[in-house]
């Protein structure tokens, strides 16, 4: 029974709750099960918390289930508060206990999820690989030889695998999208603004959000529906009304024009192939898509790579300067550069934001709502091939990763990323819905859509069975 329950996505999980074909607790104990095979598999989990869930079950089992997340087994990315536990951030860094629960968390938790575990993560969400020197490497739900992506590596793991039906990861560069792509997954990036931080250990103010990662369209638009709205512990989230994200997904994308966003950056064959398929089942339904392009777009990368670089450097300049044997050479050699850039470089990147965001509207989205590019620009590397400690390779890296990401963080514009097929290898490949601010509804419209016409779907109980082969394959 195990393997057909946690092969439901979230939506389908509240339906057998709701009709009684399950309980919370079988769900939750079927969920904690395999969260701890992954665990050994894949590093997934940085702690799986047995008791409190099962409690928690327990408690929820003879209750009519009244939201649409009551009794789903979930779990998120270490980098969120919980009262009374210690965040580990993916790092050694000494913290004390929370006394507080991150915004999105009780959001959740109001509606009745259950929190199984908290998911590895780059250190201190600082890399897009999934590599971390301290907790070790989260390995690809799909081949335990790849890479799984970051910095929201354990939470696009745990939800491919079947661990949990949904996870939140964070994003300042591609965090959620990249390894939402590399493991077959949907991953949401809000608007800047449309989801509150509160709670959220920080990377870049100006451009971190939170973001949901499950795997299908429906299941996204559920969990950004409990978290997305305004925070008064959140100065920057904005008082615009919410729609409802779940029943948007059927009329929302109605009448949308899509446009294929040009960048100029070299395509691996593989993903160049997948793209062109989605393009021509794209058109097919919503017409003719038209070429589009921004004239910033190499400085919208440069803007963004500066803003996150010296935001993040005032977040750890203390601990660096006092305790710099506690961070990787990876993450303070991408770190230190932002104590070094001028305040007038950082004050720049600030002014020009708004100009070059009307700008990149009037032009990209000309005639256009929703524009699609690949999340990556090269297929999933394996892990032997990344080596973000090796000298000067984590400037090379980075930007192979986040090429088609970042930009997009910057201006602080929606997102979504979907899965579009697999490269040669087997390994998914991911496009990237871009909107107009607060477009969430018409972009989770048209990737449900999307996923219908590319019949996407994989079983994590399948997958489970492909990674404990490709594991015990592995050197």
């Amino acid at each position: 029974m195990s393997d057909s329950v946690l092969d439901l996505h979230l939506h389908q999980a509240h339906q057998a709750l709701q009709q009684g074909k399950v309980n919370t607790v079988e769900l939750v104990e079927h969920a904690l099960e395999r969260a701890h095979e992954v665990r050994h598999y894949t590093n997934a989990f940085v702690q799986i918390h047995s008791f409190p869930a099962m409690a928690r079950a327990q408690a929820l089992k003879n209750q009519p289930v009244t939201t649409r997340l009551q009794g789903i087994p979930l779990a998120h990315k270490d980098c969120l508060a919980h009262a009374g536990q210690t965040m580990g951030v993916g790092s050694p860094l000494q913290r004390q206990p929370a006394h507080i629960d991150s915004t999105a968390i009780s959001r959740l938790q109001e509606q009745g999820a259950i929190e199984i575990g908290t998911l590895h993560l780059s250190e201190v969400i600082a890399g897009p690989s999934g590599n971390n020197v301290f907790l070790g490497d989260c390995h690809n739900a799909w081949n335990a030889a790849y890479i799984s992506g970051g910095s929201s590596s354990g939470s696009a793991v745990a939800v491919a695998t079947g661990s949990v039906y949904a996870a939140l990861g964070t994003d300042t560069g591609g965090s959620v999208r990249i390894p939402a792509a590399l493991n077959g997954l949907f991953g949401v990036k809000p608007t800047f603004g449309r989801v509150s931080r509160y709670g959220a250990f920080p990377r870049s103010a100006s451009s971190d959000v939170l973001g949901p990662l499950a795997r299908s369209a429906k299941d996204c638009a559920i969990v950004l529906d409990t978290i997305a709205g305004p925070d008064p512990y959140d100065s920057d989230t904005m008082g615009i009304p919410k729609p409802d994200y779940v029943a948007g997904l059927e009329q929302a994308h109605e009448g949308s024009r899509l446009g294929v966003f040009q960048t100029g950056t070299d395509i691996d064959e593989d993903v160049q192939t997948c793209f062109e398929h989605l393009l021509s089942l794209a058109s097919s339904k919503w017409g003719q898509l038209v070429n589009r392009h921004s004239d910033d777009w190499q400085q919208l990368y440069a803007l963004g790579d500066v803003l996150s670089k010296v935001e993040a450097a005032q977040v750890h300049s203390a601990s660096m300067a006092d305790q710099p044997e506690q961070y990787s050479k990876g993450v303070f050699t991408r770190t230190e550069p932002g104590l070094l850039l001028p305040a007038t470089r950082y004050i720049e990147t600030q002014q020009l934001r708004p100009l070059l965001m009307q700008r990149f509207v009037q032009q990209a989205f000309a005639q256009v709502d929703v524009l699609l590019l690949p999340t990556l620009p090269i297929c999933t590397p394996l892990i032997k091939d990344i080596d973000m400690e090796a000298q000067g390779q984590v400037h090379h890296l980075v930007p192979r990763l986040t090429r088609l990401t970042r930009p997009f963080s910057y201006l602080g514009l929606p997102v979504v990323s979907m899965p579009m097929g697999l490269d040669s290898r087997g390994m998914p490949v991911g496009v990237q819905l871009v909107g107009r601010p607060y477009a969430e509804s018409r972009l989770l419209s048209v990737a449900h859509h999307l996923s219908l016409l590319l019949d996407w779907s994989f079983k994590p109980s399948q997958l489970m069975r492909q990674l404990k082969e490709s594991a015990h394959a592995s050197p």
